[in-house]
């Protein structure tokens, strides 16, 4: 009767702590009374000698009670007496290991000795390495409470479906939370902007999402999930409203300085139009033939880098708005081609692979940028002699474009910064041939403002090859055509 009492009685246990913050604890450690005793005599060898005592103390009351009744005629009763009372005694020690399991606090164990001794030096032994363990949980649950309460960011903790465990006053000041209504509830009640509730909903927590903040919609607010331990989540807060100020601010003043530069350099470059006729050979300014040249290209420049500029500028600008409608692709394309075939001035052969009627829902301005730049791209990094390949489809993951060129390629190190403002993989050869460093910039951000992503695929000295992926929902296909291949 006490195995089984021993066995199937429960021990309640703290909850466990986060990986990171628990102590190194012994491999597969039972909370059963029984089994920290048959662990305590593995340990100590000697103590196998209380279980046969207590068989002999078992024996000793049934010989005793048995002569005792066997004086008075009655040996069975005497016998059964005396083990009931031994019984009894197990069922006293019994009801005090109930009551000490039930309240711990509450009850001690009485003296004793022999099997329950055992015990109960085994279960007051895990008691006090359970107090201990809880204690140091305590303390490094404290600190780390006491660490994060001195964040600058907010964190919130999170449990299952989103509920709120735990937040820092950071994040008390950002979100308006307070411990008394809102621990227990789920975040996305609280926090209401569709940003935030398709970022949770996803469970996909590799990007932060951005929104204003619910006490104070002028204050800007990036959230970043991640996840840990057995199905929570850490939300880190942070104010990022003076990072998009002066993102503001710097958009502001390119605008205006590449506006105030416009004019001056139009006034610039018509002056030198209107001098080049006298350069010609005969002329009164044919000594300054090779300046004026020079000067109307680096005009030419100017203005060229200036326009970009601005559309860059517009593009990032959340203001920027066209109207969104459908595109025949095939015919912008066209147009795009035709411009890198003037600009190659027949030094590269072009093979078109297009799938006509397949329509793109956007923007023509922001597609026509995004096909231009890629092509001229192309033209401008391909030798003469070289390849240029430029294919536009659909499948069922959306719609694609792809420019190929047989080039001087790119190599792994440059390709993720290829994307910035003014970053040129050849200098030389960007400033001569016209580039600007704000191509692939604006085609980042065209394609991020129709859902669409780059990716790039290169090898030094073989090529490189620029694809852009846009999402199903944006493909249309007019009717059903047959894909047109053509060269030249």
């Amino acid at each position: 009767m006490a195995r089984e009492q021993l066995e199937t009685t429960p021990v309640t246990a703290e909850p466990a702590a986060p990986a990171e913050f628990a102590e190194p604890i012994e491999p597969t450690r039972s909370a059963s009374g029984l089994s920290n005793f048959r662990r305590s005599t593995k340990r100590r060898p000697f103590r196998s000698v209380v279980w046969r005592r207590e068989l002999v103390k078992l024996a000793s009351f049934a010989i005793v009670g048995t002569l005792l009744g066997w004086m008075f005629g009655f040996a069975l009763l005497g016998c059964t007496l005396a083990i009931t009372l031994y019984l009894g005694n197990h069922l006293r020690y019994l009801r005090h290991l109930r009551l000490w399991l039930a309240a711990p606090k509450q009850h001690s164990f009485p003296d004793t000795s022999g099997i329950w001794s055992e015990v109960f030096e085994a279960l007051q032994a895990l008691e006090m390495r359970n107090s201990r363990r809880k204690k140091k949980l305590a303390e490094i649950v404290a600190e780390f409470q006491s660490s994060t309460a001195a964040l600058p960011d907010g964190a919130v903790v999170l449990g299952e479906h989103g509920m709120i465990l735990w937040f820092n006053r950071a994040a008390q000041a950002l979100l308006g939370l307070r411990a008394s209504h809102d621990i227990g509830i789920r975040v996305a009640n609280l926090i209401r902007h569709p940003n935030f509730t398709h970022y949770i909903a996803s469970e996909i927590y590799e990007d932060e999402t951005e929104v204003p903040s619910p006490i104070n919609r002028a204050v800007s607010l990036s959230l970043r999930i991640i996840p840990y331990g057995n199905n929570q989540r850490l939300m880190i807060v942070r104010d990022v409203s003076e990072i998009r100020r002066l993102e503001t601010a710097r958009r502001d003043f390119v605008s205006n300085a590449s506006h105030e530069l416009r004019t001056p350099l139009t006034v610039l470059r018509g002056y030198l139009d209107m001098l080049d006729p006298e350069t010609r050979e005969g002329r009164s300014l044919a000594a300054w033939r090779m300046p004026i040249s020079e000067m109307r290209q680096q005009s030419a420049r100017m203005e060229s880098l200036i326009n970009d500029m601005l559309k860059l500028a517009r593009l990032e600008s959340d203001a920027y708005e066209h109207k969104q409608e459908l595109l025949d692709a095939s015919m912008i394309l066209g147009r795009a081609i035709d411009d890198g075939r003037a600009m190659s001035a027949g030094q590269h052969r072009f093979e078109i692979n297009v799938q006509p009627g397949l329509m793109l829902f956007g923007r023509e301005v922001e597609a026509q940028s995004i096909f231009s730049n890629l092509i001229s791209n192309a033209v401008r990094y391909t030798p003469p002699g070289g390849v240029i390949r430029v294919s536009w489809w659909d499948d069922a993951e959306g719609a694609h474009l792809a420019v190929a060129d047989s080039g001087i390629g790119i190599s792994e190190d440059d390709i993720p910064r290829l994307t910035e403002r003014f970053y040129r993989v050849d200098v030389g050869r960007s400033r001569a041939s016209g580039g600007t460093g704000l191509g692939l910039s604006i085609v980042k951000h065209a394609l991020e403002r129709h859902e669409g992503t780059l990716r790039i695929d290169s090898e030094v000295g073989v090529g490189t090859t620029f694809h852009c992926d846009f999402p199903p929902h944006r493909a249309h296909r007019e009717s059903a055509t047959v894909p047109i291949a053509r060269s030249g």
